[in-house]
């Protein structure tokens, strides 16, 4: 272990990544950071990084912008979940801790949207705890190490020990990064670069010639895929109808163009009536087709099937989300809405663009 240790971080030392979280020890920009970076590649989160940091320096900011605000900061990154719990543990910390971040792992790991690993990984960075972490760099590296035999979901206990007992606690801040950057750059998940690796000697199944077939995989069916009705509803005054999800579930908070699950053997513009009527209480006549949207989540992937309606009648209510409101399609940009919105909301300024009698009904 001793030989382990000090091989890898002499290589962090020379060809560790340079990134902006690791040039501070602010708690807070180092848990924005833990956070962003969950199943997040790296080069997507650094422009978000330096936005969320310019627009909410500290914690104290954070706890006070309103939800709306902390949603659109945080589109198009996806698991938004993420964006609520960083924004609900925010008041947390400014309400029970005095705007510190705690720097004991039970009770940050008391704070929404903070697991073992997020509070290791920021206990050891911030405050150079030595406390181990587990994401999904390690796994690999580690069940390569150890030439696992089961997918490592199957073995967290022992991942689990086994990064607790490599930690090396004189340097636990270098050590859990370089242990994340040697599953990013070298052993990746695909063609890992042995013979770059500083610590191979000590790898089970490089040794044993079984890398690239290590960590072994669960067995995964095809995807489910959902086709999807989408109403863009337009009123007399030229104005669109939008709806804020409810906070719980996927996307929760976040506002999109309501609508719903085609049933089997309902077309379309059936299942658009449908929805609206049952969703918002209103009735709307459905027109042409403005754009079918394909996008793809973790668990599932949906073709978002969308066309201009017109409301005929009824005042919209919240009756599956939290609300609903008219917009000048101007103001659309200032609405967070979720990723597979956005080809819908250029195809609609562009269909504006071709037909401005749409927003002078």
């Amino acid at each position: 272990m001793v030989d382990f240790r000090q091989q890898l971080l002499a290589w962090y030392g020379v060809r560790g990544r340079d990134l902006p979280w690791r040039q501070t020890q602010d708690p807070y920009a180092v848990w924005i950071s833990e956070i962003m970076l969950q199943q997040t590649q790296v080069k997507t989160v650094l422009p978000y990084y330096q936005r969320w940091l310019a627009q909410f320096p500290t914690v104290v900011d954070l706890a006070a912008a309103p939800q709306q605000q902390v949603l659109k900061a945080w589109q198009g990154l996806g698991y938004y979940a993420r964006a609520r719990n960083l924004h609900r543990a925010a008041q947390l910390i400014v309400e029970g801790h005095g705007g510190e971040f705690p720097d004991q792992l039970e009770t940050a790991m008391a704070l929404p949207g903070i697991g073992r690993t997020t509070a290791g990984g920021i206990l050891s960075s911030a405050f150079n705890q030595p406390v181990a972490i587990l994401d999904g760099n390690l796994k690999r590296v580690l069940a390569r190490l150890i030439a696992l035999e089961v997918p490592p979901q199957r073995a967290l206990k022992q991942l689990w020990d086994l990064s607790e007992q490599l930690l090396d606690r004189q340097h636990p801040k270098d050590f859990n990064q370089a242990m994340m950057d040697l599953g990013a750059t070298l052993c990746t998940r695909h063609r890992p670069a042995c013979l770059l690796c500083p610590v191979r000697s000590h790898c089970r199944a490089y040794n044993l010639n079984v890398q690239s077939e290590i960590p072994m995989s669960e067995p995964r069916g095809p995807l489910p895929h959902k086709q999807i009705g989408v109403a863009v509803i337009w009123n007399e005054q030229g104005q669109i109808l939008i709806d804020r999800r409810r906070q719980e579930g996927l996307l929760g908070g976040l506002w999109e163009f309501p609508g719903g699950k085609i049933e089997p053997q309902e077309t379309v513009e059936a299942c658009i009536c449908r929805e609206i009527k049952e969703e918002l209480g209103i009735d709307i006549a459905v027109e042409e087709r403005l754009i079918a949207v394909d996008h793809a989540y973790s668990h599932f992937k949906v073709t978002l099937n969308v066309h201009h309606c017109r409301h005929l009648s009824g005042e919209p209510q919240p009756l599956e989300c939290d609300e609903v409101r008219w917009i000048e399609l101007a103001e659309i940009d200032e609405y967070p809405f979720p990723q597979g919105n956005v080809k819908i909301i250029e195809a609609l300024k562009q269909s504006v663009g071709d037909r401005p009698d749409l927003t002078s009904r």
